[in-house]
Parts: C-alpha cells; sequence; structure tokens
C-alpha cells in the first residue's frame, strides 16, 4: 500500500460572526495516496475552499487533525509549506515580470543559487509548454498561459503534494485541456494532485479518486468508475441500460442540479 500523502479525521471549521456560528467545514475525513491525482468535487459553498486552505495552513483547524505529507498541519505549519505546492483559484503573478523571471524569483526566494534558479526555471517552462513565451511580460499572456505559468510557480520547490484549487475555472476549452495535460504531467513525475473542482468532466478524466463534499460534509468517496458502478447496481439498471454518468452519481448523492458551461463541461450549481 501506498504510503498517504494526506491524512485528515474529523476536519471541522466554524466561523463565528453576529448571527452565530456558522460550520463551514463538519468532520471531514480523507485519506490521499502518494502519488495519486485526488478529486474534491462540490458546489459553490460546499466545504472545498476551506477544507485546502486548512489542508495548507491558510486557515487555522477548528478541529479534528490533518497531516500532509507525513506532518501535521497545525503543529508545524512551515515543515508542512515547504513540502507542498499550492495554486489558488486566482493566479498571484505579478503581471511586469516575464515568465521566466517569475520562476526564477521564486526559486531564489526558496534558496536556490542563480545557477540553479535559472536551470530550474528552464526546466518547469518545458514542463508547461511556455518557452516560446518566457521572455514575454506575464501581462501579455492569455488566461490559459497565466494559470500554466501558476502551476509551474507552485513546483518550483519540487513539492510533495501539489493542491489545485479550482484550477481551470473561468478558461475556455483549448485552455482547460492544456491544464488538464500538464497536471497529468506533473503527476507521472511523482506529484500528488489534491485537484478540487466544480467539473464533473474534469474529475472523471484525471482522478484516481474523488470525494463528493456537500454542506461541509463527505457525501460520496471512490474511483469514479466505482462511484457509478454503486449507483448502477443501486438502481438496478438492466444490463442493456447505459452506465451512469459522474453527473448522475453528483446527483444522487447531493440532489443538485447542472447546467451546460463553455466547452461541454458540465459545472455542479446550487
Amino acid at each position: 500500500m501506498n504510503a498517504l500523502a494526506i491524512e485528515a479525521e474529523g476536519l471541522v471549521k466554524q466561523y463565528r460572526g453576529r448571527s452565530g456560528t456558522v460550520d463551514a467545514v463538519r468532520g471531514v475525513d480523507l485519506n490521499v495516496s502518494a502519488g495519486e491525482v485526488f478529486g474534491f468535487l462540490g458546489p459553490n459553498g460546499a466545504g472545498k475552499s476551506t477544507t485546502v486552505r486548512m489542508l495548507t495552513t491558510l486557515l487555522s483547524i477548528t478541529s479534528g487533525t490533518a497531516r500532509v505529507a507525513g506532518i501535521d498541519v497545525a503543529a508545524d505549519p512551515d515543515a508542512v509549506r515547504r513540502r507542498i505546492g499550492v495554486a489558488l483559484q486566482e493566479a498571484g503573478l505579478d503581471h511586469r515580470q516575464t515568465g521566466r523571471e517569475l520562476i526564477v524569483l521564486q526559486a531564489r526566494l526558496f534558496g536556490s543559487s542563480a545557477a540553479e534558479a535559472s536551470a530550474r526555471a528552464q526546466e518547469l517552462l518545458e514542463l508547461v509548454e511556455l518557452t516560446e513565451d518566457a521572455d514575454r511580460r506575464v501581462k501579455g499572456y492569455s488566461g490559459g498561459m497565466k494559470r500554466r505559468l501558476d502551476l509551474a510557480s507552485a513546483l518550483v520547490h519540487r513539492p510533495e503534494v501539489l493542491f489545485l484549487d479550482e484550477p481551470t475555472t473561468g478558461l475556455d476549452p483549448a485552455s482547460r485541456l492544456s491544464v488538464w495535460d500538464e497536471v497529468r504531467r506533473i503527476n507521472q513525475r511523482g506529484t500528488t494532485v489534491f485537484l478540487t473542482t466544480q467539473y464533473l468532466e474534469e474529475a472523471d478524466q484525471l482522478c484516481d479518486r474523488l470525494a463528493i463534499i456537500d454542506g461541509g460534509r463527505i457525501v460520496r468517496a471512490g474511483t469514479p468508475s466505482s462511484l457509478k458502478k454503486e449507483l448502477r447496481e443501486r438502481l438496478r439498471l438492466p444490463g442493456d441500460a447505459p452506465d451512469p454518468t459522474l453527473d448522475e452519481v453528483f446527483l444522487d448523492a447531493t440532489g443538485r442540479t447542472r447546467e451546460r458551461v463553455a466547452g461541454d463541461v458540465q459545472e455542479v450549481t446550487a
């Protein structure tokens, strides 16, 4: 059995406001094996981003425990940060820099020498297929190019675990497929990927396993194929009936609706 890259038990996040306590995450249990692409699927407000922010040390944990790359998130957040890469929904890029300058700066901030930083930048720019545009200013990049550059930036220090929070939201179909290819390449090089998404096809195409979260709780988990098989058996579909889709698994688990969005990709909505 593979070692666990991410472990969470009873993870809770509460916010206190004038109207009382809001439970954003309500006892999430997760186990992600090293080397997996693990999908976290759910509608807006389900608790996806809150869970990611706790796992990546950006939010405090109200209760429960979490370990990432074998390290307790609450006890030693600095050590966790040295072992993870994070690309959130909004790419944190300086548009005045070139793509190469941005990656070199990131590498230098992580302690690389000038020569090491230059070599690492070239390696990563090749990985995300941006070598031809490496010396252009980021302000001239398309949305898809910015997302790929953000992925490269998150990989500078060779993280064991890469967290991607809705990496293709707002991208056109071609850019979305390009980011999918980058995620596959990153994973093939040994990096565990924790992917949150609203797009059902994205989870189906990329993820070894996934969990569906709704209302701050995990409501279904497994491989895409096993979840479809379980639904088929539970619905007692006849042998000549088509297999359930991940859309139908999601609807069965949460009762939500779905809409068609650009690029023929299904987005789950409240």
